[in-house]
């Protein structure tokens, strides 16, 4: 059974560096990666700014795969929040609403059941807020009741805006879930000289000798991707 790979990447809307908005750019990016199952953050649906397109369903137009959309709050005549897209068809989306931060907060969770694996598998994308710990970790609390009950394996990505030794994080490695560590240089943003560590992927119920590779992506967003590739073959 080959690997999942998985991606996660705040894209700013499909705005660079450079300032200059290109979903398309965005979309490259994402195809040069070949993900499975990719969690975006700052995604707009139908907003001024982004010329009033949805973009997620853009981007799964443009990569040929499925998408869901998760609002965290109506914005510029559209909606701002975040989405998943998946080369497998999606069971079942869920929109967890989290406590509000300095913005409205949700989790957007998709179930898919890749070929040849006996269990669905939860992939749920994360951007939580952008201001204090104080205000991220009634969040992750949150959401990790909310998934408590899975049966089945869970891959958290996204955005955490957080390092690893604060509390939002720390709730993580004490639920039992696996922070993985990153090969190479660890730092995500900002992405033409990347300085902090505030994105990850997350698992719960599959193999902990996983890693995680920050993808050298100095332009198309504000942030650099992320990849990892997950096994499954004898964790479900």
């Amino acid at each position: 059974m080959k690997p999942l790979n998985v991606v996660s990447y705040n894209i700013r809307h499909g705005a660079g560096m450079d300032r200059r908005l290109d979903l398309a750019r965005t979309a490259a990016v994402l195809k040069r990666l070949n993900a499975d199952l990719v969690a975006l953050q700052e995604v707009d649906k139908n907003c001024t700014r982004s010329e009033k397109t949805d973009q997620a369903a853009e981007l799964g137009n443009l990569l040929g795969m499925e998408h869901a959309f998760g609002a965290f709050m109506s914005f510029q005549g559209g909606e701002y929040g975040l989405a998943v897209l998946s080369r497998f068809p999606i069971l079942k989306a869920i929109r967890h609403v989290l406590p509000r931060g300095a913005e409205p907060r949700c989790a957007l969770e998709i179930q898919v059941q890749p070929s040849g694996v006996p269990k669905p598998v939860s992939f749920v994308c994360v951007h939580m807020d952008w201001t204090k710990d104080s205000r991220r970790l009634p969040q992750m609390s949150t959401l990790l009741d909310k998934l408590a009950t899975r049966p089945h394996p869970v891959i958290l990505a996204g955005d955490f805006n957080a390092k690893r030794d604060e509390p939002s994080m720390q709730a993580l490695y004490a639920s039992g879930w696996t922070v993985l560590p990153k090969q190479g240089a660890a730092q995500t943003y900002p992405a033409d000289k990347p300085s902090t560590e505030i994105d990850y992927i997350v698992t719960r119920g599959l193999s902990t000798n996983a890693t995680s590779t920050v993808i050298a992506e100095t332009i198309a967003s504000d942030h650099r991707p992320l990849q990892a590739e997950l096994h499954l073959k004898g964790q479900l």
